[in-house]
């Protein structure tokens, strides 16, 4: 006999028992089949340890199968790590409402967000947001969304400005903070005040992604040992160099990697 894992639950199989025959008989209105986080059509040969996710195709799994399946698809190493983390978000422009989106994906257990702002039409170039968020806060568009790609994520937002005042207060317990402001003494500020009120809290931080320049020139370097920074240092929006959203992306997407990458422990060279 075979000893598998079926959605989360341990199965016993009998030995030669093939992938599609086994999931037509455990759920045989399953459409997606994946095996050990991999999706796949093949009738292949199950193994003893092995791991399966049967879902419908275009219906939300129970809150189990859903974790399952994540934890199938990340590495269950990585996605048990991930799960425990608290990553917060400062600022929820065009870094931000990104960065908060691909850290949901990977299935970041808690996210903290915080922005003053409510959604206006200039946004909509570059910034995760719809029209139908149109006139909204910020922090209350990206939580909807969250709860759209994952509804059982756990997302606590602050409707505020961020200050060397508060930002212990609202960040000091995250693991990991990405910040994803627009002015530099914004940044300066959240920066330094992490810094000197936690031993703990890493900063992802982001500077120079304006304008349509190569996207290869957006790197991720160590500034300090707690401060990572994302960008090409120097392309600021200016006249005639708008933030456009591929290059705004890019960068999101370093901070949101370089989160992870502290989140599991990788030392950035």
């Amino acid at each position: 006999m075979l000893h598998i894992t079926c959605n989360g639950k341990p199965v016993t199989v009998a030995d030669g028992a093939r992938l599609r025959q086994t999931a037509r008989a455990l759920l045989p209105s399953a459409s997606v089949v994946i095996r050990n986080g991999f999706q796949t059509d093949e009738d292949v040969p199950l193994a003893d340890g092995d791991s399966i996710t049967l879902i419908e195709r275009g219906v939300l799994p129970p809150r189990e199968v859903l974790e399952h399946m994540m934890a199938a698809r990340h590495s269950p190493r990585v996605h048990e790590a991930v799960k425990r983390a608290c990553v917060g978000v400062a600022g929820l422009g065009g870094l931000g409402s990104n960065i908060a989106a691909m850290l949901a994906r990977t299935g970041v257990g808690r996210l903290v967000l915080a922005d003053f702002d409510t959604v206006e039409p200039s946004n909509l170039n570059r910034q995760n947001y719809y029209v139908s968020h149109l006139g909204r806060h910020k922090t209350e568009a990206t939580a909807d969304i969250l709860r759209q790609i994952n509804p059982f994520l756990d997302v606590q937002t602050h409707t505020v400005r961020i200050t060397e005042d508060n930002a212990m207060e609202i960040f000091g317990g995250c693991d990991v903070v990405c910040e994803a402001f627009d002015a530099p003494s914004c940044k300066a500020e959240l920066v330094s005040a992490l810094l000197s009120g936690s031993d703990t809290v890493r900063i992802v931080a982001a500077s120079g992604m304006a304008g349509y320049g190569s996207a290869n020139d957006i790197v991720t370097q160590k500034r300090m040992t707690r401060l990572y920074v994302c960008g090409d240092g120097e392309t600021a929006a200016a006249d005639g160099v708008g933030l456009m959203a591929p290059r705004v992306s890019v960068c999101a997407g370093h901070q949101a990697n370089m989160a992870l990458r502290l989140l599991l422990g990788i030392a950035q060279p």
